[in-house]
């Protein structure tokens, strides 16, 4: 297996107008890793996935996946995309299609899938995030945190190397956090890759080996869950989470 980091990110610079929302940003994720990226509203945390993603084209810098430099050619960026999940904090299904049909759909047109393969997935897909019984349900017959769910399984079915989360509990209730977490949490039990925008500081103190602290488009502060907690070096991370952690 190679061990060159699975995403590496070279002085990163994202401009939009006057606003510099993400000013040379520089981080590696390993393979198998879980970060998690933290920091007030506008720090540039979900721009910086935006970026991974290609959904937002950096300004300058670098963002390589798996040893593959991204540049602006569409379809080296729609392959790179399948290979790298994403999870909003608005589901995004498909409101006329069940939630097996919002699964396979990737599979099927992306990599070409006979259905009963993509089928059988889904089906394995809803089992591991704990709704296997809503495989022909419609997404308004779900509540948020099994909308959510259905995200979560729909970006898996790709079979991507690494999942990007921006807030993906945000737009529930509390109730349902819960259990998006949990799935969450399996999946970095498993192994997978994950940088994750989120506020849920006890999902990061037990998945996260990274924390990253953002504010104002610069990474102020990288460390373990257990020394953020303990011993966070910088005065504006300890203000942070002096205002998060009451």
């Amino acid at each position: 297996m190679s061990t060159t980091p699975i995403v590496q990110i070279r002085n990163l610079h994202k401009r939009f107008g006057r606003v510099h929302a993400l000013n040379d940003v520089s981080l590696d994720v390993e393979r198998g890793e879980v970060v998690v990226i933290i920091g007030p509203s506008g720090s540039g945390k979900s721009t910086l996935l935006r970026c991974v993603n290609r959904l937002e084209v950096p300004t300058s810098g670098t963002i390589s996946i798996d040893g593959v430099e991204i540049r602006g050619d569409e379809h080296q960026v729609n392959q790179m995309r399948a290979e790298v999940g994403m999870v909003f904090q608005q589901f995004n299904l498909f409101p006329h299609m069940t939630v097996t049909e919002n699964i396979i759909l990737g599979p099927m047109v992306v990599h070409k899938w006979e259905r009963d393969r993509a089928v059988a997935l889904a089906h394995q897909l809803l089992d591991k995030v704990g709704i296997p019984e809503k495989a022909d349900a419609y997404p308004e017959q779900l509540s948020g945190g099994q909308q959510q769910r259905v995200a979560i399984a729909r970006s898996l079915a790709m079979q991507p190397k690494i999942m990007l989360f921006d807030e993906p509990t945000s737009a529930l209730d509390p109730e349902m956090i819960k259990e998006v977490l949990d799935v969450m949490l399996d999946l970095a039990r498993d192994g997978m890759t994950m940088m994750v925008v989120s506020h849920e500081m006890g999902f990061a103190r037990n998945a996260a080996r990274r924390i990253v602290f953002m504010d104002q488009g610069q990474i102020i502060e990288m460390t373990t869950p257990e020394l953020l907690y303990t011993a966070p070096q910088h005065e504006r991370t300890k203000r942070f989470l002096s205002q998060i952690l009451h």
